[in-house]
């Protein structure tokens, strides 16, 4: 109701195409700026607090806007403004709302709990646009009705932070040691990102995809004044709706579907579907196709958005999962807020028709590109954390957390004629390390010693080290033993610790010694 209220409002206060898609920017910029911030928070601070703060910034905001709409003194700039308000709290929410469905249901349960999440989100995208078009059209003035819409949604939040307040929250992952500072947290977010393959696979074909859908969402009011423009604000609900409907016949049948087709078939189908749906908006001016054939893009804009997002959260372990979610929507939101731009300013320039074509044109070209990163495919990782059997290295001096850099030195053993299969091992285990929060990693060997190999890795502290062994997995656990079965000695390994020395100022008297630490 608030999206169709705001962008049918910017139309009536604008006839601008660049304005009224920059309304789609102000939804979706915030998460593109806030996104990895956002899942770093969800990481280090307690997730209900950290809701409830945010949906009270949310309430705040759209209480602003209803009551400057109300005055009559709402302008297209105050809009703008109020919409990215708002926004900036949606973002800074989402990765944290995101994030404790898994500890709502079972791993097992996680494909059907995020789809059955968009479900409940895309009745309300189906419901929603009717009612508020419907609230809009009841009064004389559409100002009039979009302020009434915005006070309501702004009494909304009231429930949604009574059911937080008498929640009882269990974390699933939980650190003994202190919390990472939010610089180190969004740093090491972005290092496991980095060298996390099954992560970046989906981010790519996230942002692919919105910046070119964009143009639907963007510039659906235009259609809706240009084909539906007999029905004012109800007809821009009722397209709006059409895509809801369809994206919860998507959420109630996508189980099924999952079964017959993978996920790199669904995604290729649903490009497919939205080059020719920008194509009949482009051409075919009949309400009726029109909600039809939106209808089918809201039912493929589930399907691509739920695979995505599951293959998000089935990628990631706990420590970073909140981080994993905010890249995913910063991504996701990327797309949208720049596509939407971009849409906007040609249809500024041309025409909607010419600027949905470029849409679907781009949309086509990049079908065949993308479908070669493959998505959930094959078995999946064991990211329970690992139960290290091992208590913490036994050191002459118990070092300060902040000291380093420190230096892990593991020596290796290894049969020459094992060679080649040892180092195709244990490159496997550097992205184990620099996922883990290694910011250098290296295996050489031994020139005087051709058995002898020693892997070498580098963490910015000791405190970050201590971190690196809880966030090891089970399925981390897997690569390092094999690496450690192919060590050919009676003893395991040997590993040593060493933090950088610093260099310590003169003492006045020749005699005096250094201190043994």
């Amino acid at each position: 109701m608030q999206d169709t209220a705001g962008t049918w409002l910017m139309t009536v206060l604008t006839t601008s195409p660049l304005l009224i898609a920059l309304m789609q920017t102000a939804a979706s910029l915030p998460v593109l700026i806030l996104g990895l911030l956002a899942g770093a928070t969800a990481d280090i601070y307690e997730r209900r607090r950290l809701l409830i703060f945010w949906q009270c910034w949310m309430l705040g905001s759209v209480a602003i806007l209803a009551v400057l709409t109300f005055m009559g003194i709402v302008s297209p700039i105050t809009l703008l403004l109020c919409t990215f308000m708002l926004n900036i709290g949606s973002a800074m929410n989402n990765p944290a709302w995101q994030a404790i469905v898994p500890e709502l249901v079972p791993r097992e349960d996680l494909p059907a709990a995020v789809t059955l999440n968009a479900a409940s989100n895309n009745i309300a995208r189906a419901v929603g646009p009717a009612l508020g078009g419907l609230m809009i059209a009841a009064f004389m003035r559409a100002d009039t009705g979009a302020s009434y819409v915005f006070a309501l949604n702004s009494a909304s939040f009231a429930g949604v932070i009574y059911i937080l307040w008498r929640w009882k929250r269990t974390p699933i992952y939980k650190s003994a040691l202190p919390a990472e500072r939010i610089a180190g947290s969004v740093r090491s977010g972005l290092r496991y990102l980095r060298y996390s393959p099954s992560l970046q696979g989906p981010l790519i074909r996230a942002f692919t995809f919105t910046f070119f859908v964009s143009s639907v969402w963007s510039l659906l009011a235009l259609v809706a004044k240009r084909d539906m423009h007999h029905h004012g604000a109800m007809g821009y609900g009722i397209l709006n709706g059409s895509l809801g409907v369809g994206a919860v016949i998507g959420a109630t049948t996508l189980a099924r579907i999952r079964r017959r087709i993978d996920a790199d078939m669904l995604l290729a189908l649903t490009g497919v579907y939205y080059v020719a749906t920008m194509c009949i908006l482009a051409y075919v001016h009949i309400p009726a196709v029109a909600v039809i054939t939106l209808i089918g893009a809201g039912f493929c804009w589930t399907s691509t958005m739920s695979t995505l997002n599951v293959s998000v959260q089935l990628s990631v372990p706990g420590w970073v999962y909140a981080r994993a979610l905010g890249a995913y929507l910063m991504t996701f939101q990327g797309g949208m807020a720049l596509g939407s731009v971009t849409w906007g300013l040609i249809a500024e320039h041309t025409s909607t028709k010419t600027s949905l074509l470029c849409a679907a044109i781009g949309l086509a070209i990049s079908i065949p590109l993308t479908s070669r990163i493959h998505i959930l495919k094959g078995d999946l990782p064991d990211l329970t954390p690992y139960k290290w059997k091992r208590p913490i290295p036994n050191l002459a001096t118990t070092p300060d957390p902040d000291d380093g850099p420190v230096r892990i030195s593991i020596d290796y053993r290894i049969p020459i004629e094992r060679y080649a299969e040892f180092t195709h091992v244990i490159h496997s285990l550097e992205g184990v390390r620099l996922r883990g929060g290694a910011v250098r990693w290296g295996i050489y060997r031994d020139a005087a010693d051709p058995e002898h190999l020693n892997e070498t890795f580098i963490m910015e502290s000791w405190l970050d080290y201590l971190r690196s062994r809880e966030r090891m997995t089970a399925a981390d656990q897997a690569i390092r033993e094999r690496v450690w079965a192919l060590h050919h000695g009676p003893d395991t390994p040997k590993i040593t610790h060493q933090i950088w020395a610093r260099e310590l100022p003169l003492p006045s008297d020749p005699t005096h010694l250094p201190p043994s630490s």
